[in-house]
């Protein structure tokens, strides 16, 4: 583990960091991500990340969102992404899942510098236990997310479409 990654599950696991976090990570991501043409992503420095641009459910513009993601099948040149809506333990559910769930054919990430198109799928059941036990091992903020709301978080894998280069 990282140095300073145990002080950072912590702070991220307070109603404080759930409040102010949301306006800054993004942004901070954002501007990082388009300074160095893709390559880096802040926040990556503690999960690895990507940022996803997809449809808007309501307006159809393209959306961009950096996020944390867990790799799966290794981090060199991973098969699928999970992505975890957990709006960092706030009430509702984060815009970028419903864009999703609306497009899940029309996604694109941005992963170390390479735009992947991806199919997103909404997981449930037995397949969703079996991953958010995964995520809470990866990152264990995500229970203190989960006992501070009423919703159940979701949870997305993104697998490459066949269209991608």
């Amino acid at each position: 583990m990282a140095p300073g990654v145990r002080l950072v599950q912590k702070v991220s696991s307070t109603r404080a960091f759930a409040r102010i976090a949301p306006h800054l990570v993004p942004a901070m991501d954002r501007t990082v991500h388009r300074l160095t043409r893709g390559r880096v992503l802040l926040s990556a420095q503690m999960l690895p990340g990507v940022v996803l641009t997809v449809p808007g459910a309501r307006s159809g513009q393209l959306r961009t969102t950096p996020l944390a993601c867990m790799p799966e099948r290794g981090d060199g040149d991973p098969g699928s992404w999970i992505l975890v809506g957990s709006n960092f333990g706030r009430t509702g559910h984060p815009a970028w899942t419903a864009n999703l769930l609306a497009h899940p054919e029309a996604a694109v990430i941005s992963w170390k510098g390479r735009d992947i198109p991806v199919r997103a799928r909404l997981l449930a059941g037995a397949e969703r236990s079996a991953v958010w036990e995964a995520a809470l091992k990866f990152w264990p903020p995500y229970a203190a997310y989960q006992a501070r709301i009423d919703r159940e978080i979701r949870l997305f894998r993104l697998e490459r479409r066949g269209d991608s280069v």
